[in-house]
């Protein structure tokens, strides 16, 4: 058993759905987050409001699964990230799991 994440901006999630549906990964949770990125000086220094530092809205998934399936969501998501036209790649990890009940 092990721990997948992966993080999403909001304008993806209904493809991330469908990839966990292709992966069999029947079971999983979401959580809604902002992801930040640090933007150099002069660009914060042009924004209008650069003393706020506002998030893009995403949404981390995450699912209790074997390897088997994780594999397969990882071979969705590599060609999913292939094919985008945008900077915003899908982004998963894997964690191992040493106890569970």
């Amino acid at each position: 058993m092990k721990l997948v994440l992966v993080t999403v901006v909001e304008e993806y999630e209904k493809e991330v759905l469908e990839i966990f549906k292709k992966a069999n990964i029947e079971n999983f949770s979401s959580s809604d987050i902002d992801g930040y990125k640090n933007v150099p000086s002069v660009l914060m220094a042009s924004n209008w409001f650069s003393a706020g530092k506002s998030g893009n809205e995403s949404t981390m998934f995450f699912s209790f699964t074997n390897k088997e399936k994780i594999d397969g969501l990882f071979v969705l998501i590599e060609e999913f990230n292939n094919n985008l036209e945008t900077n915003n790649p899908l982004k998963a990890i894997v964690v191992p799991i040493e106890r569970y009940i």
